[in-house]
């Protein structure tokens, strides 16, 4: 799968989400909830003029943040890649959706303000079963 390089359209932003989790290579890591940092993105298929003010014409930014918080919650990853790639899917299955982006930080290395994954998919691009 080609990543895409700009996301197209209007598009909806959720910045510094805190999301808990256990992950991490190790099994002590996993062990302990940690608290990872996260920015979503989502463009939609239909433009922000086109809603004419009506709430139910675009996507429900409180639910949409409390959905990343639950996936991110429900088990122990090793791999930030791997829970992007859940959030990604999750964020493509709403009807409103083009496009979603994800990007997920985490506090682990001395030294180093954070380490990070990015990844970006049109609905087109995205895989089932994840």
């Amino acid at each position: 799968m080609k990543p895409i390089h700009k996301m197209s359209g209007d598009v909806i932003l959720l910045r510094d989400v805190e999301l808990p989790v256990r992950i991490g290579v190790t099994e002590e890591e996993r062990a302990s909830w940690q608290m990872l940092t996260a920015d979503v993105s989502l463009a939609l298929r239909k433009g922000f003029d086109e809603m004419r003010d009506e709430i139910g014409a675009t996507v429900d930014y409180e639910a949409m943040a409390k959905q990343m918080k639950a996936l991110a919650a429900e088990r122990p990853r090793q791999l930030l890649e791997t829970l992007a790639a859940e959030m990604i899917h999750a964020l493509l299955q709403h009807e409103l959706a083009a496009e979603a982006e994800v990007e997920l930080r985490k506090r682990v290395l001395p030294g180093v303000g954070h380490s990070a994954v990015k990844m970006k998919r049109a609905k087109s691009q995205s895989k089932t079963g994840i």
